[in-house]
């Protein structure tokens, strides 16, 4: 009986600590200031197709700071949260519960909407106080059904050479206010669809942006082909071309070389190359061609020998695949003659 008095003692007593020390998490109540929360637009109903709800033409709002009050233990946690990164305060406008739903310019209290968004859910426990700033404006635009003109880009938005667009143009919802050069319609095709769209016909939907972030897709597919890529290296001749003989110190001292058609070797350099390798080819230090004689040559004399010449191509183009030769190397028809203090040996 007695040990059964002590036990429930001791429940007791770890229970009303307990209850203490959460209660007193509670009392202890603190604030946190977050800067930099964004409202975004979500997306309409079918039925609200024709408007565009917006933020001064942004599909999204800057709140400067919101003041957040809770638990120590909560503010600590959020704080955490956002440190790290895992944690970033958006909150998404339904213009339908806002009973946003005609044309005009529309205020919202900031604050209001913050304390019932379904964001504020998963910070149990907090409330916000205030925030920066307090009112903020609410376009809805009236769209209107235009023929947009397609094109085709890539992923990073660069246009894309197109062989056909069938249809050309499409019929979308866009401001009545937009000129010619805005009505167009974009399908956006990754790396490996641009390469099979230059082999075969692909199908896709357009889209058009009504503000960056905030894009609308097209209903009916468009069937694209694209040009075949087209080579970017084009056949260009060097000129002033240069010509070095390279041969063993050995072989130097005892032989000069003559090349008895040079002009005809300098003139004839022609390679496929981007513009940029050409004149990193063309103004290097490096002589164009280099004939290389070696020792074993001596051995014919003064005979006229005939060997390739081999182009001195700047080697970052080269691994680049931004030059190359266009013509078979040229051939230099040369001659070692002996030095005169070499003669009578």
């Amino acid at each position: 009986m007695l040990g059964k008095i002590k036990y429930s003692k001791i429940a007791i007593v770890i229970f009303l600590t307990v209850l203490i020390w959460v209660w007193a998490d509670l009392a202890l109540d603190e604030t946190l200031s977050v800067p930099g929360a964004t409202i975004i637009v979500a997306e309409l109903a079918e039925s609200s197709d024709d408007l565009w709800v917006n933020f001064g033409g942004k599909a999204s709002a800057s709140i400067d700071n919101i003041v957040l009050k809770g638990p120590a233990s909560k503010i600590a946690e959020i704080k955490r949260e956002l440190t790290e990164g895992s944690l970033e305060l958006k909150f998404s406008l339904n213009p339908d519960w806002q009973g946003i739903s005609t044309a005009g310019s529309h205020t919202i209290n900031v604050l209001d909407f913050i304390k019932k968004s379904e964001e504020m859910r998963y910070l149990s426990g907090l409330t916000a106080e205030s925030c920066e700033p307090n009112t903020l404006t609410v376009d809805v635009v009236k769209l209107v059904e235009r023929p947009l003109t397609v094109q085709c880009v890539d992923e990073s938005g660069n246009s894309q050479k197109t062989e056909s667009i069938v249809p050309p143009t499409v019929n979308m919802l866009v401001p009545g206010e937009w000129g010619n050069d805005k009505l167009i319609a974009r399908i956006r095709l990754t790396q490996s669809e641009i390469e099979q769209a230059r082999k075969v016909p692909v199908k896709k939907k357009p889209y058009v942006e009504l503000a960056p972030e905030q894009s609308r897709e097209v209903a009916a597919s468009v069937t694209i082909k694209l040009s075949p890529e087209e080579d970017p290296l084009t056949v260009q001749r060097i000129e002033d071309a240069t010509l070095v003989p390279a041969m063993s110190p050995t072989l130097l001292a005892k032989y000069y070389v003559e090349i008895t058609n040079l002009a005809t070797v300098l003139s004839s350099i022609s390679v496929r190359a981007t513009t940029d390798a050409k004149r990193a080819y063309e103004d290097q230090l490096l002589p164009h061609m280099t004939l290389y004689i070696f020792d074993s040559d001596k051995e014919k004399g003064q005979e006229v020998q005939r060997k390739k010449v081999h182009y001195n191509f700047p080697p970052e183009y080269v691994r680049k695949g931004e030059i190359e030769l266009s013509q078979e190397p040229a051939t230099a028809e040369f001659k070692l003659l002996p030095r005169p203090s070499t003669e009578s040996e």
